[in-house]
């Protein structure tokens, strides 16, 4: 299990070091193939730009803490916070490769499927928004310790390490342009690939 020194750090560097790692929940589990890091001081992308109540969890709570917040009244999303190094902020969770619970990602994303032809593994966890759904992370799990409970953590893989690039965040109208988003080389389980060529 990764421990709490590991998020002690600035969200770029745990943002492009999560890439390869797995996130164990429950009986699911995927490795991370897409990140986007977010920091909690000039980044007009982040909640704490706007928000008082994540500059408060950010001030209040331990690095490795999720961080869970409903978007756009769609959707879940998982981050976790980081903070003690250089800068504090957020990382992202935008897309895993799923290894373990493969059975039951597919009745949560697909409920009442059961009769068609299953889908794609690749497009279980290809979104933020996906991955949430795939693994039952929701809400109730905002300010979770990720560094306590092996069973809700993240975790070396036992692959061989994954080749990681950086791209423009996704999804977001301010601070576009900055590289922050990290994605696994030629993976088919991101959410979207760079352009050609990068």
């Amino acid at each position: 299990m990764i421990d709490r020194a590991f998020f002690q750090r600035d969200p770029l560097t745990c943002a492009q070091e999560l890439i390869g790692c797995e996130l164990v929940w429950g009986s699911c589990a995927g490795r991370i193939v897409e990140t986007e890091a977010y920091a909690a001081i000039g980044d007009e992308a982040a909640h704490t730009f706007v928000r008082p109540s994540a500059r408060a969890f950010v001030a209040e709570q331990q690095p490795g803490t999720a961080y869970v917040y409903f978007n756009y009244g769609m959707y879940w999303l998982f981050n976790v916070l980081v903070k003690g190094g250089a800068a504090d902020g957020f990382v992202l969770f935008r897309a895993l490769q799923p290894t373990r619970g493969i059975p039951l990602m597919r009745r949560r994303r697909f409920p009442g499927a059961a009769s068609a032809k299953p889908r794609p593994v690749e497009t279980l966890c290809s979104g933020p928004g996906k991955m949430t759904i795939a693994m039952g992370i929701d809400g109730r799990h905002h300010g979770v310790d990720l560094c306590r409970n092996p069973k809700r953590a993240f975790h070396i893989s036992d692959q061989p390490p994954l080749t990681c690039i950086s791209d423009v965040r996704v999804g977001i109208s301010k601070a576009a342009h900055l590289p922050w988003r990290f994605l696994a080389v030629e993976s088919a389980f991101v959410s979207k690939a760079p352009p050609a060529g990068r």
